[in-house]
């Protein structure tokens, strides 16, 4: 229904000026545009369009006003139009023209002409008929109301507007340009009412009205008709063609099913932390160790000494038991600290922050192999510190993690390009501040009892706000908090918690939370997390985190204060918030620093500094909502609540809170604004009986208090009847409603593609017809959306109060809804039949992004929480989100559930909602909720269902404006519903029998009803109609056809004693027949739909049941459709579904092979003796023979049964099928053992073979030619399997032999030396190993970059099951596949074709990365495992996993068939018909086997030992053999390498069995078991697949690669093809075999141990085994030679992976000829070296020393050298004394003996750990020689100078000379060629020695020439020579010059060099000048005297 006025012109105005009409109906006002600077005419020509609820009444009124429009002063009104609707209502199309009236109600000249119409209800509301349209031009342009149409219809642009326009509709002819100016500034106030953006002009032209986007079945015969017939169904979007059962009126919003909080709940994690090496640590001579820290735990490694790149290779595994969001908030911290011991704690050298959730949502929940970046958090301006090459995985239970595979690591690592960061990160992050701004808060509720308050009070007359309340911050593992505002229930802070960290960080969210200061404790108010992902963009127009200033809600327990508050934890942020505690206003802001500047302070402690205080509205202007609620039922009220009356109380924030709200929020005054005036007087004008309306409303939050009646046994209901209680609350909040629109509608967006995502998916699953039609709509209606939304949210951009955040969060939502919209549109053209499940995916990704993009970090308005209060106590809950029920005047901005009726379940507060408790609906509830501004809430009651009448409270004044406090309903309808449950199926076990004892109960409105109950089935088919009589609903009839109320079906298990328990819950809506409705298709009789139940979050089990509400007319009960059934006297009516609803069915045959039973467990404490298998199926069954003595024999000895049962034609209705286990006592007792259920039969329908298909009687002969020397080029064309063609792919072997023999001569020659041929005699079993290994991960990678679909292969996998023969092209498809995953390494004579990197040709085996089960499809080709399940076993039996209820397993299979089977499958060959359909099944006798296990190694254990390590060995169990290899037990080691094999006698069936266990060795004490792994053998031993010895990939009778299987090739393809019926194998000519009619070509000779050739046909054999798929009919893959990992799993810690182990299993069944002796696989001793090092000369060394006489520079020299680890072997030359030029002379040999592993190129050193260990640990480290220069010092410590560490697998060759030598040899950036000593074993030239500077940069501080001599120990031994320049073979002393001494021994000497040499000349002047000195001194001296003398003449 609606209203449409066509203003279209006013004319005989007076003057000139602005213009502006409003049109007001139903008191909901519109405003047109303004037309500026009108003369005469004002031109408005725009539509207005009113939804409307109810009928328009024939004396309502229209009113249409035009103003003189003003920008200052308030708008002049000019004339009022008003129009009674009688006329409309009559004609629905009224066109006027006629006078306005002025104020006096005088009528003026000027006069206004306007078009009305009135679409009155038809059923489907808000939609037009098109036929309306066409007649009439002006609103020829009308778009239909229908918000999918809006950017759909052909040329039609996302953004039609000029950009300042509103979208009032306008076909713009007479726009005048300057109207866009003033129009602005109005529509801050005056458009707030207004309908916006409804609908919008295109630019092209008019639009084309014919091609809807959204047709509804009746459109597509108008479609059809208009557009002629020649229809591609394709170009239809069919978006709701299917979805026709989505309700129409739209009055109830839609229930959620999923009961129980998940959050909060505690789940075990793991953390496993492997610390490999670190490298380019900053810092002279460091002993580093590595600190791990995950929360508050903390690990060490060990600690290495003297080196900047120390190796560890060390695991450290934390375990967790916490709820995920605490886990997922710890911080993973890895730092590097220097010189830590017993005394002192070290000095950090940079340490490495990220938080568990990082690493948890990476892909496999880790990261491999990356290189973590250290950085000084006291340094900022320091720069990197280093890496840390670590691996981090997070695992949670139930998570399957896949370890890429370990092998010997030697790709050079790029440490840039593997960093420790998720993807999207960049490598250099920058250091930023983060402030974090607290203004104040709100709400707070009171933390301390009122008692010492009252005391206070009586004595000092005070009264104090109970709360001191401060804020904390926690970030990054800092926390900072702000000052305590004592007693303040409203503080202000304005304080800033300033954090330094790296940009990005890699933490996700901040935890703020307001805490009240207590002397004892301090308690938690209340938490916020700030996600930063949700305030930030990393995109490249992105930005950085922000936020606010905003009002964040906090929720948390009620707010009444106990001393012991039993939901505290919510308060910290565990789970979902039961109750409104505050409202904090923060602002957070992100500066990013320029370390550089020298101002900035460097440490990253957190500071607390004062903020700038913001402006009170800075948030937003408060405005007054009003929420409106009306409880239209009560019921499902749990009967423990007592039956007390019952009230519910809705509050919002504070508001409404009766009994604990405490501090109310003063009520603001509305301020007058200048510019407001528009807006107060909008509210005067706008109808004359709002004047009271300010008058005080006082709120009613509570519904009165009733007394609850009985619906039945477990529940109650409130009697409402007719009368409704109503609730409505003014609430005042900061107006951010934008924000909540733009959520609102994304959200709108992503549930109609969620929906539409949901129906592709089920109709995929049930096989409807074109899911990819649907996909299109979906895609269709998605890009519509997202243009929807480009034109809706970028309105109120001149709004004050938006943030930073809003505006650039508007921006990126703008930019990804359009990139979205665009992909949808060109996805929609790719979606084919074919695609549609990828495409799927895709979508499923927009919907997360949706999702993510919806949720606003910002809140405004608090949530609504409805609580139902029983005696003043609080009960049970329900939280609805503020903007799922906000209204807006457009309506893709409105929230969901606002205006409709609501279904709400309530649940129990914290951790009372958790576990069996939280299921129990405490009650639901019909609600009806309605929250807007005060100044719209005109229309909110629109959504309540018609034909009531509201009941005021008595108020004296403005009586008729209050809102209604209950509404009486005058119009009832009566109904009848009829019920038809048809069966349950896969329902949950409750009884401990692993049975339940089902029946449902059926909920609607107040009544209830029981099916029957059916005993001990968990597919219960009930069969059975429920008819509910005489049900009255209230409100009018059309609305409840479109929309009825839910029906509540709960499943419950009947007790013989005590209450049912419950198990599922699931809702249903009612197909309704109004009584004028025939009951005929297409819509009746209803159909059966699957209905999914819940149990809590899990899913328990599916119900098949049909709906009907049919309508009881004024005939009575005669007029609905007859009840044609039994109607059972004494049982009481048991009426059966009737025919038309209940399926169609046809009888079917049902075979069952019973082969075994195993691992029976003890039925109450009693051994199971004498079982039995009962099969059934729809009430039918058969039950297997006795097994007479389990011990002895459990295997059955009748095979094959059958019975016959009628199931639906449908499969998808199939019942399942149950299989029970019992054991038969004496006395004709027997006890149920056992259950299980087969939910779906369809993999065990047989389906006859297309006999059409060629592929078993071809003439032709198809080659498969298997030489491993094919070149990879000739697969594409080898393997044609088209079975009629006769393609043979000839190979001239004469040609290979010779290139062979080629091969042969240049073996040996040394062109190329890494090519060359590894010597047989060289090779074991371990450099196959090793080789295989590097070819799964060339694999890997390939598959990675291919990005091969691994899911499209799979389903290619599982319809090759299916199908039976294969179409040829398929299968050619997947055996090149194969062969090109074998790699091309088999055979000595592979060539150099082979396109990888050329490898030594090493015949390989298949290394599987998981188990082999999981390669071969569980070898269920035809012998299932059923896993028998008993119940439950007590209270927690939800937190039991699958593994724990298993009982046993039942072995066999099932075959399904329509009864007559064609008869050609009985003339068969061979046919048995005592077998039935499973022919050709060996004998289940027992068996005696001979089982081989071969252990390989065993990784990532997890570490048994304090130590963080463990001792490993092997235990292995199969039937009563228990080998413990006890003594064999690898020291210190988390990745053993055991290589060892056993062997042990089995008989099958009785040992089937085989656990591998790996156990930790103590000394004192018992072992503990570290992980095992379970192997069925039995399944492996009777497979097709041949799982008993694999298949080699070449045939050799000698070496490392000799063939381990008793029968030879040609044996076993004998005998498969015997065992098949296959024609063949037919020999010959030499080179060739044929089977069936494949042909198969191979070498036709071999070599034996002495080189000589024989003939053999075993390569030919080979190659057709190889390759078993290809052979029609019977073929399938045979099992290669391999080696499986299989994960090991412990009792204790269910599904958490303990590590994996690396083994394979061969049998051997003992009446065949015995095998030969196990291979040898003993792991690899490590050989025998010495290395010999001579330190020659130095130059360039830099100098340290002053000169203690001169000053001048000089280096005492001296080289130090290590090769192991931690330097205990560390050898150093003598000093080289005062070298003044950097040179130094040695002539020194070091002699380093090592044990090394040529194949991992590891060192092996074996030593003790401590004084105390044991015994010794063995370490495994890379070979590195180091060497270092030093300046030795006397008395003060020695410098370290410059050092170079050589990888002697891959070092620099040294340069010749000295000068040639430079620094970029070492840092790798010159190519200087690369040599390895152990090819090399003699080198000798000049290596750079290299130290870092202040600036953290690499310097050249020496060069140093050596030779490096490698000799195998024994060349040692006949070779001697002496350390240093020891004997034998002594090396010269050093010619040092003479300035090489040490003064303090030599002072002469020295002084003599030291005067002599420089300063002779300087000497001799000095003492020439002495002399001259002493002379005139003595001469004056001895003057007087003979001066005297000569005098006296003496």
């Amino acid at each position: 229904m609606a209203l449409l006025v066509h203003l279209k012109t006013v004319t005989e105005l007076r003057g000139r000026g602005d213009r502006i009409a409003k049109v007001t109906f139903r008191g909901q006002s519109f405003y047109s545009r303004i037309l500026e600077s009108c003369e005469d005419v004002a031109d408005f020509d725009e539509t207005f369009r009113w939804p409307v609820a109810s009928s328009i009444g024939s004396s309502e009124i229209l009113e249409i006003q035009v103003f003189n429009y003003s920008k200052v002063f308030s708008n002049k009104l000019i004339g009022t139009f008003r129009m009674v609707l009688q006329k409309v209502v009559a004609e629905n199309h009224v066109e006027v023209t006629d006078s306005l009236i002025d104020d006096n109600n005088a009528v003026i000249k000027t006069s206004l002409c306007v078009e009305v119409r009135y679409q009155a209800t038809d059923g489907t509301v808000g939609s037009w008929d098109e036929r309306d349209f066409l007649g009439d031009g002006s609103l020829q342009e009308e778009e239909k109301d229908s918000q999918e149409t809006d950017g759909l219809l052909p040329g039609s642009r996302p953004s039609s507007r000029p950009p300042g326009e509103k979208s009032f509709r306008s076909t713009g002819r007479e726009k005048t340009q300057g109207g866009r100016h003033g129009e602005h500034k109005a529509s801050r106030s005056v458009f707030s009412a207004m309908k916006l953006g409804r609908h919008r002009p295109h630019k092209d032209g008019p639009q084309r009205q014919d091609e809807p986007a959204v047709l509804e079945m009746e459109d597509l015969d108008h479609l059809a008709m208009r557009l002629g017939d020649g229809l591609d169904p394709d170009s239809l979007s069919l978006a709701s063609v299917t979805a026709l059962t989505t309700n129409v009126s739209n009055k109830r919003s839609k229930p959620d099913i999923k009961m129980e909080p998940s959050a909060g709940r505690p789940m075990d994690y793991q953390v496993s932390i492997t610390v490999i090496e670190a490298r380019q640590l900053v810092g002279l001579n460091m002993d580093p160790v590595v600190c791990v820290e995950v929360g508050d735990d903390k690990k060490y490694t060990s600690m290495k000494e003297s080196t900047n790149c120390p190796y560890y290779n060390e695991y450290f595994v934390f375990d967790f038991h916490v709820s995920p969001d605490v886990m997922f908030d710890k911080i993973i911290k890895i730092s590097v600290i220097h010189s830590k011991n017993l005394l002192r704690s070290g000095t950090l050298v940079g340490s490495f922050k990220m938080d568990v959730g990082t690493v948890y949502s990476q892909p496999e929940h880790q990261f491999h192999h990356k290189w973590a970046v250290l950085s000084d958090p006291d340094d900022i301006s320091a720069g990197l510190k280093g890496y840390v090459k670590c691996d981090v995985a997070v695992v949670g239970k139930g998570d399957n993690i896949k370890t890429p595979h370990k092998a010997n690591e030697t790709d050079e690592d790029d440490i840039e390009g593997n960093l420790l960061l998720p993807e999207g990160v960049p490598p250099e992050r920058q250091w930023a501040r983060f402030y974090v701004k607290i203004y104040r808060a709100e709400g707070l509720p009171r933390m301390n009892t009122s008692l010492m308050a009252n005391v206070k009070k009586a004595f000092i007359g005070e009264n104090k706000d109970l709360v001191d309340p401060y804020v904390q911050v926690f970030f990054a593992g800092q926390k900072g908090k702000t000052s305590v505002q004592r007693s303040s229930y409203e503080p202000l802070w304005n304080e800033q918690v300033v954090f330094t960290d790296l940009f990005p960080p890699l933490c996700k969210r901040m935890k703020v939370q307001i805490r009240d200061s207590d002397k004892v404790n301090d308690v938690a108010i209340g938490t916020h997390f700030i996600d930063l992902r949700k305030i930030s963009n990393d995109g490249d127009k992105g930005f950085l985190p922000t936020l606010g200033p905003a009002w964040v809600n906090m929720y948390g327990s009620t707010r009444n204060y106990t001393l012991l508050d039993e939901h505290q934890d919510l308060n910290e942020g565990l789970g979902e918030g039961v109750s409104f505690r505050a409202r904090l206003m923060l602002g957070l802001a992100v500066e990013t620093l320029d370390t550089s500047n020298p101002e900035l302070t460097s440490s990253t402690e957190v500071q607390v500094e004062p903020a700038t205080p913001v402006s009170e509205s800075c948030t937003g202007k408060m405005e007054e909502f009003f929420l409106f609620g009306a409880f239209l039922e009560a019921s499902m009220i749990d009967r423990k609540n007592g039956d007390k009356p019952i009230t519910f109380e809705v509050t919002i924030g504070n508001y409404g809170n009766e009994v604990d709200g405490l501090s109310r929020p003063q009520r603001p005054q509305p301020r007058k604004e200048p510019g407001d005036e528009e807006e107060v007087d909008l509210i005067q004008n706008s109808s004359d009986d709002d004047a009271d309306e300010s008058g005080d409303l006082a709120s009613v939050s509570s519904t009165p208090p009733m007394r609850p009646q009985i619906t039945d046994r477990n529940y109650f209901h409130l009697p409402y009847l007719e009368r409704k209680p109503c609730i409505y609350i003014r609430s005042w909040w900061p107006d951010q409603r934008r924000r909540l629109y733009n959520a609102n509608i994304m959200d709108h967006i992503a549930d109609k593609l969620e929906e539409g995502l949901n129906d592709v998916q089920e109709m995929i699953k049930t096989e409807k017809p074109y899911p990819e039609r649907r996909l299109r709509g979906v895609l269709e209606e998605l890009s519509g959306g997202c243009y929807r939304f480009l034109s809706l949210a970028d309105k109120d951009q001149g709004h004050s109060a938006r943030t930073r955040l809003d505006r650039e969060r508007l921006k990126s939502c703008l930019r990804e809804l359009e990139s979205m919209g665009q992909q949808a549109r060109s996805l929609r053209a790719q979606v084919k039949q074919h695609t549609v499940r990828d495409k799927l995916r895709l979508c499923q990704n927009f919907l997360q992004k949706l999702r993510f993009l919806a949720d606003e970090p910002q809140h405004s308005i608090p949530d609504i929480f409805i609580w139902m209060m029983n005696n003043n106590k609080r009960i049970a809950y329900a939280r609805v989100p503020s903007k799922d029920l906000l209204f807006s005047t457009v309506e893709e901005e409105t929230g969901k559930d606002c205006a409709k009726v609501k279904t709400l379940f309530l649940k129990l507060p914290g951790k009372r909602g958790f576990g069996s408790a939280g299921w129990t609906v405490q009650a639901k509830l019909e609600l009806y909720l309605w929250l807007g501004l005060s100044k719209q809430r005109k229309d909110f009651l629109r959504g309540l269902p018609c034909g009531f009448q509201e009941v005021k409270a008595a108020q004296g004044l403005g009586l008729h404006s209050s809102p209604p406090i209950s509404l009486v309903y005058t119009k009832k309808q009566a109904f009848q519903l009829r019920v038809h449950m048809y069966q349950a199926r896969s329902l949950f076990a409750a009884d401990s029998s692993g049975l339940s004892d089902p029946f449902a109960r059926v909920f609607f409105i107040n009544q209830s009803q029981c099916t029957e109950v059916l005993n001990e089935t968990l597919c219960p088919t009930w069969d059975q109609m429920l008819v509910f009589d005489s049900l009255e609903l209230y409100g009018e009839a059309q609305e409840l056809r479109d929309d009825p109320p839910i029906i509540v079906i709960e499943i419950y298990d009947q007790d013989s004693m005590g209450k049912a328990d419950f198990m599922g819950r699931t809702f249903a809506k009612p197909l309704v027949k109004m009584a004028d409705e025939a009951y005929c298709p297409p819509r009746f009789p209803p159909q059966l739909e699957y209905y999914q139940i819940y149990r809590g979050n899990a899913t328990a089990g599916d119900l098949l049941a049909a709906f009907e509400l049919l309508q009881i007319g004024p005939a009575g009960k005669a007029d609905l459709p007859p009840i044609n059934g039994p109607m059972d006297v004494d049982q009481g009516p048991i009426m059966p579904v009737p025919m038309g609803i209940r399926p169609v069915l046809s009888k079917y045959r049902i075979e069952v092979l019973f082969w075994g039973l195993r691992d029976l467990k003890r039925v109450n404490l009693a051994q199971v003796d004498r079982p039995r298998v009962d099969i059934e199926c729809a009430g039918k069954g058969v039950q297997s023979s006795l097994i007479h003595n389990y011990k002895k024999n459990p295997n059955f000895n009748t095979l094959v049964k059958w019975f016959e049962v009628d199931l639906p034609e449908n499969e998808l209705l199939h019942p399942p099928l149950n299989i029970r286990v019992v054991d038969c006592r004496a006395f004709g007792r027997y006890t149920l053992v056992g259950s299980h259920a087969v939910s779906s039969l369809r993999r065990f329908i047989h389906r006859p073979p297309d006999r059409a298909a060629p592929a078993w009687h071809a003439t032709g002969e198809v080659v498969v030619s298997m030489e491993p020397e094919v070149h990879i080029k000739k697969l594409e064309t080898m393997v044609k399997l088209d079975a009629a063609s006769d393609a043979v792919v000839k190979l001239d072997l004469a040609e290979e032999e010779r290139e062979k023999k080629k091969k042969k001569k240049k073996g040996s020659a040394a062109e190329e030396p890494e090519e060359e041929e590894p010597d047989e005699s060289m090779l074991d079993w371990w450099s196959k190993y090793f080789a295989s290994i590097e070819t799964m991960k060339e694999q890997l990678r390939q598959q990675e970059a291919s990005g091969i679909d691994l899911d499209e292969k799979e389903e290619l996998d599982s319809t090759e099951g299916l199908k039976g023969p294969v179409k040829g092209k398929e299968k050619s498809k997947a055996a090149k596949e194969e062969k090109k995953k074998r790699t091309q390494g088999s055979g000595p004579g592979q060539g150099s074709e082979a396109p990888e990197k050329k490898k030594p040709k090493i015949d390989e085996l298949k290394v599987y990365p998981k188990e082999l089960e999981s390669e071969f499809d569980n070898f269920e080709d035809w012998l299932h495992t059923f896993n028998l399940l008993r119940g439950k076993t007590g209270d927690n039996e939800d937190s039991c996993t699958e593994e724990e209820r298993i009982v046993g397993r039942f072995k066999g299979s099932l075959c399904v068939y329509k009864v007559p089977l064609p008869e050609d499958v009985s003339r068969e060959a061979g046919y048995d018909p005592t077998h039935g359909m499973f022919q050709g099944i060996p004998s289940n006798e027992p068996i005696n086997v001979l089982v081989r296990v071969y252990v390989v190694r065993a990784t990532d254990l997890h570490p048994a030992d304090i130590n963080g390590k463990a001792d490993p060995y092997i235990a292995i169990r199969l039937g009563k053999t228990d080998i413990r290899d006890k003594e064999n037990y690898i020291s210190k080691q988390l990745n053993p390498v055991f290589g060892k094999s056993f062997d042990l006698e089995a008989s099958f069936p009785m040992e089937s069995m085989l656990t591998v266990a790996v156990y930790d060795w103590d000394l004192v004490g018992t072992d503990d078991l570290i992980g095992e792994t379970k192997i069925d053998l039995e399944n492996r031993f009777y497979s097709k697949h041949r799982a008993t010895c694999g298949i080699a990939q070449a045939y050799s009778t000698h070496g490392y690669n000799i063939w381990r299987d008793p029968m030879k090739p040609s044996q076993i393809l004998g005998r498969l093809c015997k065992e098949g019926k296959v024609d063949g194998p037919h020999f010959g000519p030499p080179g060739r075999v044929k089977v069936a009619n494949r042909v198969f070509v191979g070498p036709a000779e071999m070599e034996d141990e002495n080189g000589q050739k024989k003939p053999t046909d075993e390569h030919v054999a080979l190659s057709a085994l190889r390759h078993w798929e290809a052979i029609p009919r019977v073929g399938c893959r045979l099992v290669p030679e391999h080696v499986e990992t299989r994960p090991l799993l412990n009792p204790d810690k269910p599904g958490i992976e303990q590590g994996r182990l690396e083994l394979w299993v061969d049998m051997f069944p003992m009446d065949m000829p015995a095998p030969g002796t196990p291979l040898d696989i003993s792991p690899r001793k490590p050989k025998k070296y010495e290395l010999r090092v001579i330190v020659w000369n130095t130059d360039e060394v830099v100098l340290e020393d002053d000169d203690f006489f001169t000053g001048e520079k000089s280096s005492d020299i001296f080289v130090r050298g290590w090769l192991k680890g931690q330097q205990e072997d560390r050898q150093d030359t003598d000093v080289h004394y005062h070298s003044l030029t950097g040179e130094g002379n040695f002539n020194w040999r070091y002699l380093f003996p090592f044990d090394y592993l040529a194949a991992e190129e590891k060192i092996v050193i074996s030593k003790k750990e401590s004084m105390f260990s044991w015994d010794e640990t063995e370490y495994k480290i890379p070979a590195r020689l180091t060497l270092q220069i030093w300046d030795a010092d006397h008395f003060s410590a020695d410098d370290f100078l410059g050092a170079i560490e050589l990888d002697l697998n891959r070092f620099p060759r040294g340069a010749k000379t000295a000068k040639q030598c430079s620094m970029e040899m070492a840092t790798g950036e010159v190519d200087v060629p690369l040599v390895s000593i152990f090819k090399q074993k003699r080198v000798k030239g000049w290596w750079p020695l290299l130290a870092r500077n202040e600036n953290d940069e690499f310097e050249l501080t020496g060069k140093v020439e050596a030779e490096l001599h490698l000799l195998t120990a024994e060349e040692a031994e006949k070779n001697p020579v002496g350390l240093a320049r020891n004997e034998p073979d002594p090396l010269e002393k050093p010619n040092r010059p003479d300035t090489a001494f040490v003064w303090f021994l030599n002072p002469l000497k020295s002084i003599k060099y030291l005067i002599c040499n420089r300063y002779k000349w300087l000497i001799i002047k000095i003492v020439l000048a002495l002399l001259g000195l002493l002379m005139l001194a003595l001469f004056l001296y001895s003057l007087p005297g003979y001066m005297v003398k000569k005098l006296l003449g003496a």
